[in-house]
């Protein structure tokens, strides 16, 4: 045993044994369930966040239907395009690229395209793109913190070795090169998973005393986020293609990013736009004349 991990090994998270599981012939995996899961979790907090805001349930649903295989298929292509080697050139199969359930989906990606899917459903609704991306944004943070999971499942994503209490078992098999014989790491999926759950609370409070609208709640959505995510990542050892842009992840610098631009949004639309729209679907006018009601999440 590693000098490192032996006086806190008996208190570590061990790692789950395995992540897949068989129904007869058909595969069922942690990693897709956790996402399954989050998605409904985030649908559903949407919805109840939407309906409190004067929108008919039902209406994120159907944007969920665009937003979902949007975000999926974005994030995956951020994944594919940010760590190119692990499917293109000699000794690669192409053909894994497809394979999400194996894990693989870039955050970014997945938001962006996520946004767009929105977008797009939100037009053919007739409903207003930012009131419904602030109803949609606190739950997305508590998909990331069950996604996280999947994580765990599968062992990966994990941080630099430790000997802390809360360090995280992973086997052998799942070690990165030059860290085989380095039991215990830092468990990146559970920071990640907490620091979620912890800005959802905070977004949800400030949404309360504040009535945010006019895509603020999105904008503290992306620097809560990042600001979590910066220093979470600094901690990662996964390898990646990216792995040294200016001495930093290429994704530390995403989250620096796109905390400044966020940062830059909420200051500018708390001076020019305070409140909330008037109206949150296309037109001007309320659905069935559902007045928005007050003092709701």
């Amino acid at each position: 045993m590693n000098a490192l991990t032996a006086p806190f090994v008996s208190l570590s998270i061990p790692s789950p044994a395995q992540g897949i599981w068989h129904l007869g012939p058909v595969p069922i995996r942690a990693y897709a369930l956790c996402i399954i899961l989050g998605i409904i979790a985030a649908v559903w907090i949407g919805e109840r966040r939407w309906v409190a805001r004067g929108g008919k349930a039902g209406e994120i649903q159907d944007l969920a239907l665009w937003a979902v295989p949007f975000g999926i298929i974005g994030g995956r292509l951020y994944h594919v395009i940010t760590d190119h080697d692990l499917y293109f050139g000699e000794g690669k199969n192409a053909v894994d690229a497809l394979k999400i359930w194996q894990g693989g989906l870039g955050i970014w990606g997945a938001i962006i395209l996520g946004a767009i899917g929105v977008v797009i459903g939100g037009r053919v609704m007739g409903i207003r793109v930012l009131p419904a991306l602030d109803a949609l944004a606190p739950g997305v943070l508590v998909a990331q913190a069950i996604g996280r999971f999947g994580n765990w499942f599968n062992q990966e994503l994990f941080g630099k070795p430790t000997d802390l209490p809360w360090a995280l078992e992973i086997d052998r098999d799942h070690r990165p090169p030059g860290y085989e014989d380095v039991a215990t790491f830092h468990p990146t999926f559970l920071y990640e998973a907490l620091w979620c759950l912890a800005a959802f609370a905070v977004i949800i409070l400030l949404d309360r005393r504040f009535r945010l609208g006019h895509g603020k709640v999105v904008a503290l959505y992306a620097l809560l986020y990042t600001a979590g995510r910066g220093w979470i990542e600094t901690l990662r050892i996964d390898p990646v293609e990216l792995q040294d842009v200016g001495g930093l992840r290429f994704n530390v610098w995403m989250s620096m990013v796109v905390f400044a631009l966020a940062a830059g949004y909420l200051l500018w639309a708390a001076r020019t736009r305070p409140g909330r729209e008037e109206s949150i679907y296309r037109g001007g006018h309320e659905h069935d004349g559902v007045a928005e009601r007050a003092g709701t999440d």
